[in-house]
C-alpha cells in the first residue's frame, strides 16, 4: 500500500507488512462482516491532502492550549475574588497601612538626610514627623481666620450672585421666566424638605466617620513611625525569610514599586503646589473671598490626577460666580484653565518624565473605579497603586524578555545589585533551555510524554 500521504507512525506501521486477519475457519468468534466488502480489498486507498501531522491531532493539542489557559484564568479569578473578599473584611486595618506607606515616600529622604547628618534614627524620624506635623496645623491655623470671616462675607453676597444667575437664566438662550425659575425652587426645596431625616441619618453616620477616620488617623501615624525608622531592616530581613532566590525578585520588584511610589507622591506634590501657588496668586489679585482655602484645596486635590483639579477648579469658579459675578468666575475659569494647560504639558513631563506616566485613560478608569468602591479614599489611592502594578507588569515582562532571549542583562536597568543576579540566573535558565532543545535527536522529541496529573497538567507549559 502507499505510504508516502500517511503521518510517520502510520508508515512505521505499513513497513512491518500488517495484513487483516482471515477468518477462522472453525466455529466460533469470528469478525463481522459488512455487505459488500471483500476480506483483501483491491483497491488503493484515496489520496488525501493532509500528508503531515494528523489534523484532529494538532486540533486537539489546539484545544488542549485554550483549556489550559482557561481553566489558570479561572482559577486566578477566583483567588483575585477570594483576595477581594479578604481585603474587604479587613479594610479598616490595610486603610492605614497603605496611607502610612505613601505618606512615607514623602518623608523618608527627610529622614534619610537626618541619618547622613549623624542623628540616631529613631531621632530622625521623631523630628520629621514633629515637622510635618507643625508644618500642617500651621496652614489650617493661618487658614481658620480667613475661613471665619470671609465665610460671612460669601453668605451675605449669595443672594446677589442667586439673583445674578436667575437673571441669566431668565435671558437667551434659556429664556425661563420668573414663574418657572421659583417652580424649580420650590421642587427642590420640597425635595430637600423630604429627605430631612435622610440628611439627619447621614449627620450620624457622619459622625461616627469621624471617629473611624481618627482611630485610623493613630493607627496610620504609628505605623508611619515604624516604617521610618525600620524601612531599611525590612528587605535584608525578607531575604533571609524567602530564601535567595525569591528574596531577589522581591528586593527588585519592592525597590521598583517603592521608587515609582516616591517619585509619582514627590511628584504630584510640586505639580499640585505649583497648581496652588498660581490658582492662588491669581484668585488673590481677582480679589475672590477665600482665595488661600482655595488654594490649598487645589493642592490637596492635586493628589487625584485629572478629577481632582477639576473639583478644586470648579469649586473656585462657583465661589467667584457667586461672589463677584458672571465675568470675574469666566477669568477665575480661564486661570484655572491655563495652570492645568501649563501642568499637563510643562510640569508632569519636565519632572515625572515620559517613562513613569500612565495613558490619561488608564487615570481616569482608575480613579473612577477607586472612588466607585472606597469613596474619596479609593480615588486618592487607586492612581498609586495602578502606577505600582504596572512596574510590576513591567517587571515580569522584562523577565519574559530575559527567559526567551530576546533582551540581555546588559539591555535592562535593574534597581537593585541583587536584580541584576536574579535577571542574570534567568537569562542564563533560558539558555540552557534551548540549548537541550536544539541538541535533543529527532527520536527524543517524539518520545510520548508521560502521563501526569490534572494540578501538573494545568500548572504545566502548554
Amino acid at each position: 500500500m502507499p505510504t508516502h500521504d500517511l503521518p510517520d507512525e502510520a508508515r512505521a506501521i505499513a513497513s512491518f507488512g500488517v495484513r487483516a486477519e482471515d477468518p477462522a475457519e472453525r466455529p466460533g468468534h469470528r469478525p463481522p462482516t459488512v455487505p459488500g466488502t471483500s476480506t483483501h480489498p483491491t483497491d488503493t486507498p484515496e489520496p488525501t491532502t493532509n500528508v503531515g501531522t494528523d489534523r484532529m491531532r494538532v486540533i486537539g493539542d489546539g484545544f488542549t492550549f485554550i483549556t489550559a489557559w482557561t481553566l489558570r484564568a479561572i482559577v486566578v479569578a477566583g483567588g483575585l475574588w477570594l483576595l477581594w473578599w479578604v481585603l474587604d473584611r479587613v479594610w479598616f486595618g490595610v486603610l492605614p497601612i497603605l496611607l502610612a506607606l505613601i505618606v512615607a515616600t514623602l518623608l523618608s529622604p527627610v529622614v534619610a538626610l537626618g541619618r547622613r547628618w549623624g542623628l540616631h534614627g529613631t531621632l530622625a524620624t521623631i523630628l520629621t514627623l514633629l515637622l510635618s506635623l507643625g508644618l500642617v496645623v500651621g496652614v489650617f491655623a493661618a487658614l481658620a481666620p480667613s475661613i471665619t470671616s470671609q465665610s460671612r462675607e460669601i453668605f451675605e453676597q449669595a443672594s446677589g450672585g442667586v439673583d445674578e444667575v436667575r437673571e441669566w437664566i431668565g435671558g437667551p438662550p434659556l429664556n425661563l421666566d420668573n414663574a418657572q425659575i421659583d417652580e424649580y425652587l420650590g421642587t427642590a426645596i420640597s425635595w430637600l424638605q423630604e429627605r430631612s431625616s435622610v440628611a439627619a441619618g447621614a449627620v450620624a453616620s457622619g459622625l461616627g466617620a469621624v471617629g473611624s477616620a481618627l482611630v485610623t488617623l493613630g493607627l496610620m501615624v504609628v505605623l508611619l513611625f515604624f516604617f521610618l525608622k525600620d524601612g531599611p531592616r525590612f528587605l535584608p530581613w525578607l531575604r533571609r525569610t524567602t530564601g535567595r532566590t525569591v528574596g531577589r525578585h522581591l528586593t527588585e520588584a519592592l525597590t521598583r514599586m517603592w521608587t515609582t511610589l516616591g517619585g509619582f507622591i514627590r511628584t504630584q506634590a510640586i505639580v499640585s503646589a505649583v497648581d496652588a501657588v498660581l490658582i492662588g496668586i491669581g484668585l488673590l489679585v481677582l480679589q475672590v473671598p477665600l482665595a488661600l482655602t482655595l488654594a490649598v484645596l487645589t493642592f490637596f486635590g492635586g493628589f487625584i490626577p485629572i478629577v481632582g483639579a477639576v473639583v478644586a477648579g470648579g469649586l473656585a469658579v462657583l465661589v467667584a460666580l457667586v461672589t463677584q459675578g458672571f465675568t470675574t468666575a469666566l477669568w477665575v475659569l480661564a486661570i484655572v484653565l491655563a495652570v492645568q494647560q501649563i501642568e499637563g504639558n510643562v510640569l508632569q513631563p519636565a519632572l515625572q518624565g515620559r517613562s513613569m506616566q500612565m495613558h490619561p485613560g488608564i487615570v481616569l478608569l482608575a480613579v473612577a473605579g477607586g472612588s466607585t468602591l472606597f469613596g474619596i479614599i479609593g480615588a486618592f489611592l487607586a492612581v498609586p497603586f495602578a502606577a505600582t502594578f504596572v512596574v510590576l507588569l513591567r517587571y515580569l515582562s522584562e523577565l519574559v524578555d530575559l527567559r526567551s532571549g530576546d533582551v540581555e542583562v546588559q539591555d535592562i536597568a535593574f534597581a537593585t545589585p541583587e536584580g541584576r543576579v536574579a535577571g542574570a540566573r534567568t537569562q542564563h535558565a533560558g539558555e540552557d533551555e534551548r540549548a537541550a532543545r536544539a541538541t535533543a535527536t529527532p527520536s527524543e522529541g517524539r518520545q510520548p510524554q508521560a502521563r501526569t496529573g490534572f494540578l501538573a497538567w494545568l500548572c504545566g507549559r502548554h
